[in-house]
């Protein structure tokens, strides 16, 4: 039993999934002589189980957020969480934090201190932080989340069976413009299409709310979501209900009315105070070690610590234990609930934080609240519950979604609205930007005694909390030549100095504008409209430029009545790609009469010399449009072919007629933007992504590559230590003995004996090809072994099956040869054939088995199960044929007297030579002509008698 056991052992123990548990299963041969053997066959299962391709790579429901870098492999998930306890300085948690981060971040200090086992440097390029591994071995963060975000990919694919291109991404509500495009950047690497990046509060609410569609009306319901995870905590006020649609009729809507959070509180800080504790503890039971400077033994008391909050969280006290923390010695220490909440004092006093920023920013009161929702691992800690209950004043706190899937859930809902696979039902949803975004402009002004100075101007572009997707037009109608504006973030007094500074730079980006003197002196007749900045913020939250252009209007003279459909239609399309107020964007549709309206209030303002701007929209990248621009407008000299063509026609016209009227014409000049990047900026065109993209996206291809050559070897390697342990196994099993010599055995032994050695020797270095190869010759060495043995399994079963069937066909055709002749409906070639089948195979079982007892178990057999098989089908097509005919075959019509019974009790019945004489027509004619005054009898009414009746039915 034991020797089955360490095959399965051996066989499994290089497979890259099992290290985590090999240092549990390398113990296996000291306590087996304790241990029973029911202990030891459910342990030999389940590692078995977790080494079967077929079952998931994660065991729970969720996958941690983490990846472990080697020389030679990469791990993620819980396998890279068992790495950080072995090696911690290649296994990378929680740098999601680090995404869209310049090195003097104060969130880069924090992790720096949390984790100083990891060595982070500056990237030159780009300013931002690089983990450091090796001199060749330096990763970005973005390049960690899209292996992680490919390994995800990997996960859905092995579970939907199909290839994945598309995503729906989650991120938290407060990352900036350039945590976004970190986010974005990372996934371009896992060569993914991001079809939305959804606010994790907002897929949330999304999750909740299609759960509860009947629950939603007109009447508008405020649900607080309260979310601490592991590393941060984010409140949410979401208003649901139904609203009128154009498409869809009256459907559920939720809008994100307030937010508030807090980066640094969850349940990390408390996992990391509990570990710091725990260390204390250890160094004052051991005054002459110091735990803290020994990388493996933090990681280890960080995952007790993570076990011990866990438990902390349903009991008053639990000790706290770690097998050999370090040099050998043992940690133990009881610690209560009581102490771990004075641990976290500080960050408990956080809690109602993010709950007063989001009713101010949703500028409401708990009053106005019907239910308070929590989600997030981190809320289940009680002393958490209990202070965000006194905070909102409730008289319990909702626990009914899944506080760790509700995230998720909703991201996926929303990726089959958005996907052309799926078709849900539709749900609206309008979320919210947190932080303000305005545009800044200096323009030159006279003063009163005619002298000129700079006037600095601000005009707010997305207010906080503005809903999006949206887009907006800026106009500035004082320019006449080049000049540059800046866009940044707006007010932001509503966040604390250390959120402040972690937010990074204020500014977003500097545009300058070229072309614009050269546009008004080719449009010197015509009147300006200003110029117009086309932004537009997706439905991601990433902001973008889609477009600048100079609009001019021209009053123009025509006869209507001589109009040609040409010039009609190329008026139209003049005015469609001139974007003037009076024909809005294709895609503006969520607000374009905003967007008209504040338009024209500018264009009326500068008619009466004002100076006030403030038009909005949106578009798309706020760096990558150079080369789009031109395509989206039409040329100067397409803008420019209409006024002249006209005033020709009107010169050869001579005078004016009394038809004409006047017309306004618009024409757009599209004007070449330059975008410096004030932040990190992760665009599609830009210099440093075009850099770097490439590269990295070469990196990761290459990692991949390897780890798919590495999982093949290593599958190769099991397979052949696999088959070899099991091969020795079986030859002394009673079924492999029998059938067998000593002198085969001896000789198969002495080939896995040398392949195992070669295994332990050499085999650790092979290649893939070559561990092949020796697997192929070994299998082709036992392939006439193992046929004999799987003969003789199938022999029984296929035999009794050919017997059954021999039966039974000697029974149909006994049957069939005893019906009358004059209702037989097989031929006698046919019966023959089947009975000729029969007798041939019945001979050949019999000579066939015959010969199979004269031979030695040892010998190849003469008796195969395919041959047996190919009997079998035989037999039954030709009993299948008969019994189809037999089924679809219509009965010789047939017709019997029938005279009906008077009431005098006098009968007349004709002989049965009468009736079998006589023809169905004169039936038909004798009904006719002697019609029965009563009903005949049930025993003798006739179905289908008639000629051309299907029915073969007697009653």
């Amino acid at each position: 039993f034991f020797r089955g056991l360490l095959a399965r052992y051996k066989a499994f123990r290089n497979c890259w999934r099992a290290q985590v548990f090999v240092s549990l299963v390398d113990n296996l041969e000291l306590f087996s002589s304790c241990c029973s053997e029911i202990l030891i066959l459910e342990l030999s299962c389940w590692i078995c189980s977790r080494s079967d391709a077929s079952i998931l790579k994660e065991s729970r429901r969720k996958t941690p957020v983490a990846v472990a870098l080697k020389e030679n492999e990469r791990l993620f998930g819980d396998s890279a969480v068992g790495m950080s306890i072995k090696t911690p300085k290649v296994a990378f948690r929680y740098f999601q934090d680090l995404l869209g981060k310049q090195i003097d971040n104060p969130q880069v200090a924090l992790y720096q201190s949390r984790f100083p086992e990891h060595e982070l440097m500056k990237d030159e390029k780009r300013q931002t932080v690089i983990f450091k591994l090796s001199q060749a071995l330096q990763y970005s963060p973005e390049e960690m989340l899209g292996m992680v975000l490919n390994y995800s990919r990997g996960l859905a694919e092995e579970f939907a069976e199909q290839p994945i291109k598309d995503a729906v991404i989650t991120v938290p509500a407060y990352f900036n413009q350039a945590e976004r495009r970190a986010v974005l950047h990372a996934a371009r690497m896992a060569d993914l299409k991001v079809l939305q990046l959804i606010n994790d509060n907002t897929a949330v609410a999304l999750n909740y709310g299609v759960f509860r569609r009947k629950d939603i009306n007109a009447t508008a319901q405020n649900i607080m979501f309260y979310d601490m995870g592991a590393g941060s905590t984010v409140c949410t006020i979401v208003t649901y209900q139904t609203v009128k649609t154009k498409d869809s009729g009256t459907q559920p809507q939720l809008q994100i009315q307030g937010i508030g959070y807090d980066r640094t509180l969850g349940g990390l800080e408390m996992e990391l105070r509990l570990r710091d504790y725990l260390a204390k503890l250890f160094n004052d039971q051991h005054p002459s070690k110091d735990v803290r400077k020994n990388p493996r033994a933090m990681a280890k008391l960080l995952k007790e610590a993570n076990r011990l909050k866990t438990v902390l969280s349903a009991n008053a006290d639990h000790m706290a234990q770690i097998e050999g923390l370090l040099d050998d010695i043992d940690f133990k220490a009881k610690v209560s609930r009581q102490e771990f909440e004075d641990l976290c004092s500080d960050l408990f006093q956080r809690v109602p934080g993010p709950v007063q920023q989001a009713l101010s920013s949703a500028e409401m009161n708990m009053d106005g609240i019907d239910q308070v929702i929590l989600v997030g691992g981190a809320t289940r800690v009680p002393k958490v519950q209990e202070v965000l209950l006194k905070a909102v004043g409730k008289e319990e706190l909702g626990k009914n979604i899944n506080a760790d899937e509700a995230a998720a859930m909703g991201a996926v809902y929303q990726a089959a609205a958005l996907s052309k696979a799926f078709k849900v039902k539709p749900f609206m949803v309008r979320d919210a930007a947190m932080f303000p975004i305005q545009v800044e402009f200096t323009r030159e002004v006279e003063e009163d005694d005619k002298s000129k100075s700079l006037k600095h101007n601000k005009r707010i572009l997305f207010q906080r909390m503005a809903p999006y997707p949206q887009r907006k037009v800026i106009t500035f109608n004082r320019y006449t030549d080049d000049f540059e504006f800046y866009v940044s973030y707006g007010d932001l007094s509503f966040l604390n100095q250390d959120d402040l500074r972690i937010f990074g730079s204020l500014n977003l980006t500097t545009v300058r504008l070229k072309g614009v003197g050269e546009s008004f002196k080719k449009h010197s007749d015509y009147e300006s409209k200003g110029i117009k900045a086309h932004f537009n913020m997706d439905e991601s939250g990433v902001l973008s430029l889609d477009r600048v252009e100079s609009v001019f209007e021209t009053l123009v003279e025509d006869k209507l009545e001589e109009e040609s459909t040409l010039t009609k239609l190329g008026n139209t399309i003049s005015s469609l790609f001139g974007g003037g107020g009076h024909t809005p964007e294709a895609g503006e549709n969520l607000t374009d009469s905003v967007q008209e309206e504040e338009e024209s209030l500018a264009e009326a303002a500068k008619e009466e010399q004002g100076v006030k701007q403030g038009q909005k929209s949106s578009a798309e990248d706020a760096g990558e449009e150079q080369g789009q621009e031109k395509q989206q407008s039409p040329p100067p000299d397409q803008a420019e072919a209409v006024p002249p063509k006209e005033e020709s026609q009107k010169n050869e016209e001579g005078e004016k007629s009394e038809a004409q009227v006047s017309e306004w014409e618009l024409l757009t000049w599209c004007i070449c933007v330059q975008v410096q990047m004030c932040v990190i900026w992760y665009s599609a065109k830009s210099i440093c992504c075009l850099q770097f993209l490439p590269c990295s996206l070469a990196r990761l291809q290459d990692l991949t590559v390897r780890d798919l050559e590495k999982q093949e070897r290593e599958k190769s390697a099991n397979s052949l230590e696999s088959f070899i342990f099991e091969t020795q196994d079986k030859l002394y099993q009673e079924e492999y003995l029998f059938v067998s010599t000593e002198q085969e055995r001896e000789e198969i032994s002495k080939k896995l004996s040398e392949a195992s050695n070669w295994m332990e020797e050499e085999g650790y270095a092979a290649a893939t090809k070559e561990l092949k190869d020796k697997l192929a010759e070994l299998k082709k060495l036992c392939r006439n072994l193992f046929f004999r043995v799987e003969e003789r399994r199938k022999w029984p079963e296929r035999l009794a099956a050919l017997e059954s069937l021999l039966n039974h066909s000697n029974i149909f055709l006994k049957g069939a040869r005893m019906i009358p002749e004059s209702d037989q409906i097989f031929t006698e070639v046919e019966l023959g054939t089947l009975e000729k089948a029969i007798n041939e195979t019945m001979v050949w079982k019999n000579e066939t088995l015959a010969e199979q007892n004269k031979l030695s178990p040892a010998e190849k057999p003469v008796l195969l199960s395919k041959d047996i098989e190919l009997k079998i089908a035989g037999l039954d097509r030709e009993v299948q044929y008969l019994l189809n005919k037999a089924k679809f075959a219509k009965p010789k019509p047939k017709k019997e007297k029938n005279d009906t019974k008077s009431d005098s009790g006098k009968n007349a019945t004709a002989t049965s030579e009468s009736e079998n004489t006589i023809p169905p027509t004169e039936g038909k004619q004798e009904g006719k002509e002697h019609p029965a005054k009563e009903p005949p009898t049930a025993e003798k009414v006739q179905i289908g008698d008639e000629p051309g009746s299907d029915s073969g039915e007697y009653v």
